[in-house]
């Protein structure tokens, strides 16, 4: 039996879209509000794009699909809810704000997440009246797909309400990952952070193009990535003697002189002019739709794939898929 029933996304666009994806087709229904005037087009594409990859994904009965409702307003968004998810821009000013509105109308037990990217908890729930409940809920995109959604506690966010977060996340197929420290950008950012960093210099040095550097990533490590990781990768490496011999043998490398994670490249004219064009003819023949629905196709394979490994008991995020069509079949089965 889920502890939550009714969603509230504040923020729509990609991401508040997908939550209320996330949320609807496990059976919650989700009040939306965005101010934006096209945020209905724009959740109605997301929302469609969820619903071709769930068909992809699994043949496991999901439960009768919540109802989705734009609001007007935060305050009618919040009304009633459980559980209440805010998409709103990276702006802390506006953040707190919005914050304090879901404070003061949303019910006394709501767990309120923020998607925010990398602003810290204790400064978005700083003017809370109830800043206990408030805490970090940092998913990747697609949302409606991707499983991982990072948990971080601010200074005055309770315990309680990491378990009770952990456990909600859990019924609507999620991994939920509590970051053990409140810091800038989190764990998974911070890791994307430093590759971003140094793709920016091999293509300022003119290393290699956009379109190279993904070749070398989805043609190599980044396959090794989705399926085990960094230090599981890592260990295989150092055979049979494992991590500490692969440490022994790789380790003193990372003091040498390759990489430039400490400087910055600026992001001038120039710089941003040749990442878009590159950009541009490496994938410009295609509509950011069509570019969404083929990663979508890749990602269900992915995980279908991983959902058959380790001699059918799956591994990753396909372990992660078996165990959520568990869940699924289970209560469509209690349903009856």
């Amino acid at each position: 039996m889920t502890d939550i029933a009714a969603a509230a996304a504040v923020g729509g666009g990609v991401i508040g879209g997908a939550w209320a994806a996330r949320f609807i087709f496990n059976g919650i229904d989700c009040k939306i509000f965005d101010p934006h005037p096209e945020a209905e087009r724009i959740v109605g594409e997301v929302m469609a794009n969820a619903e071709r990859a769930y068909d992809l994904l699994t043949d496991a009965p999901f439960p009768t699909r919540g109802e989705l409702r734009f609001v007007h307003s935060v305050e009618e968004a919040v009304e009633d809810t459980d559980i209440i998810q805010e998409s709103v821009p990276e702006r802390l000013e506006l953040k707190q704000k919005v914050h304090m509105q879901i404070d003061a109308a949303a019910p006394e037990n709501a767990l309120i997440g923020s998607s925010t990217s990398g602003l810290l908890p204790t400064d978005i729930q700083a003017k809370m009246m109830n800043p206990e409940r408030m805490f970090v809920a940092h998913p990747y995109n697609p949302v409606y797909l991707l499983p991982l959604v990072e948990l971080v506690a601010g200074r005055q966010t309770s315990s309680e309400t990491i378990e009770r977060a952990d456990r909600a996340y859990q019924q609507i197929g999620m991994k939920p990952v509590v970051i053990r420290k409140e810091i800038d950008a989190f764990v998974g950012d911070r890791l994307l952070e430093a590759v971003w960093r140094e793709a920016l210099w091999l293509i300022k040095d003119d290393v290699a193009t956009t379109e190279e550097l993904d070749d070398i990533m989805r043609y190599s490590f980044g396959m090794r990535w989705a399926q085990m990781g960094l230090f599981e990768t890592y260990r295989i490496a150092g055979g049979e003697a494992g991590m500490r011999h692969f440490i022994e043998q790789f380790g003193p490398t990372v003091s040498l002189p390759w990489t430039k994670l400490m400087d910055v490249p600026e992001l001038d004219d120039a710089l941003i002019d040749k990442i878009a064009s590159q950009s541009d003819a490496q994938s410009g023949h295609l509509g950011i739709r069509d570019l969404e629905r083929i990663r979508d196709e890749n990602l269900v394979g992915i995980m279908q794939v991983l959902a058959r490994g380790h001699g059918g008991e799956g591994w990753g995020a396909g372990k992660l898929l078996k165990d959520y069509e568990a869940q699924l079949r289970a209560k469509a089965a209690n349903d009856r």
